[in-house]
Parts: C-alpha cells; structure tokens; sequence
C-alpha cells in the first residue's frame, strides 16, 4: 500500500477529531475522500503531510512512518492544499524552481514535465510573474504543475476543484489519470460527489471523525441495499441514518 492509515486517533491539541480510523490507499488507485465540512477530512491530510501528529495509531507511506525516515516520507507526497500558498516575492518561475530544489528534480527533466501542463495552464507566458497578478485558478493551477512535476508517489488533493474553470478540471483529471497509470497513488477530498463517482476507484466516507463507509460504488450500493444509487444517494443516505 502506498499510504496505509490504521487506528488513527488525533486532533488538535488533546481534544481528538478522528476517532480508531482505518484505511488505506493503493499503488496505482485513486480514492476519494468524501464528508461535510466538519466530518474530518482535511484534519486526516494534516495528519498525513505530518502538520498533526497521531495521538495513537500510526500512518505509513511506503511502508515508512514519518519518525522514521522523515525526508522520505516527505518526499514521496505531493500536496495541492484547498487554499493556494505562494510567496509574494518570487515569480512563477521561481516556485516552480523552488518545488524543484525540495525534491530533489533534474531541472531539465523537471521542465520537460511542466512545459506542457503550463501551457495546458496557460500559464506558459508568465513565468516571470509575481502572485499577487494571477487570479485563484491560477494559482491553484500552479499549485497543482509544482506538485504533479515531481516523482511523488501519493498525490493529496485538497478539494481542488475550487477556483477551476471547467476547462482547468478537465486537464486535472487528465493529470491525476496519468499519475494513476504510472503506478501513483491519490487520494482527493471533494465535495463534487459526481465527479469523484465518475474518477475514483473507490471512496472513503467520513462523519463526525468516524469511518462511516469504505469501498468501491459496487461494495457501496451493495452496503446500503441501494443498487441504482449514486454516490450522491448513498451519502445522503448515510447522513441521515446518521
């Protein structure tokens, strides 16, 4: 497993949010990760990219923990966070160089990578541009080409549709396909329950810091009793039950 998440209990402070949570994503898998605001997702990816420590349990990458190897833990995640973190002083170009430096990339390699997703971006004309000139999208959209240039092999995606012209969500589900066959392992929050539907192999479902449900569409429906459902249904579903 790329990232095997068991028994996890954690939070912020002693106060726990995520209560005995267990899954785990595979080479090679998409898995979405899915809740309302408050159910626990994005304190799971803080727990993950190692912002919050486990209270007990423990999660690995590759096998490794953090504690135990912490540069290649790090290194084998790449993060595109909700909200877009850029500094202000430095230009696209320098991002992208920075992102570079922190992983360790051939530079050359590394722009061979990003050439075609900037210009898909159309980001190719601004490289020497500072943030505070591009919009949202673009910079989720830079964001998501410093993340996706690197040999990552778990991709957390933080509800990256926000800001996204329909456009822009099309090539990132390109990106996140192309990861997906080189043997990559992703593991995206969204509240776009018909797209995860329609990308994901299978889902996670979170209430209240809880494990609700796991599993494929199939293993889903079969679990609620509901066989034409959507994933839109079944989570319905689930949180009135709850």
């Amino acid at each position: 497993m790329s990232l095997e998440i068991k028994n996890l209990v954690g939070g912020y402070g002693q106060l726990p949010v995520l209560h005995d949570l267990s899954f785990s994503v595979a080479a090679g898998e998409v898995v979405g990760l899915i809740g309302l605001n408050g159910a626990g997702k994005s304190t799971t990816i803080k727990h993950i990219i190692g912002l919050l420590r486990p209270q007990s349990g423990s999660i690995t990458v590759n096998g490794v923990t953090l504690s135990e190897n912490e540069n290649a833990y790090r290194q084998a995640i790449a993060y595109v966070p909700e909200t877009p973190v850029l500094y202000p002083d430095l230009t696209l170009r320098e991002h992208l160089e920075l992102s570079m430096m922190a992983y360790g990339l051939d530079e050359q390699l590394a722009w061979q990578r990003l050439d075609p997703m900037l210009s898909k971006f159309r980001l190719d004309n601004k490289l020497d541009w500072f943030p505070d000139n591009f919009s949202k999208g673009m910079k989720q959209k830079v964001m998501i080409a410093a993340a996706f240039m690197s040999d990552a092999q778990l991709f957390i995606i933080d509800e990256p549709f926000t800001g996204l012209d329909p456009v822009a969500v099309h090539d990132l589900l390109d990106l996140v396909a192309a990861k997906k066959q080189t043997g990559a392992s992703v593991l995206m929050s969204t509240h776009v329950l018909a797209t995860a539907q329609d990308n994901a192999d299978r889902f996670v479902l979170l209430g209240d810091g809880h494990l609700r449900a796991q599993g494929s569409l199939a293993q889903l429906r079969a679990q609620m009793q509901l066989p034409d459902a959507s994933l839109d249904d079944i989570y319905m579903r689930m949180i009135q039950e709850a």
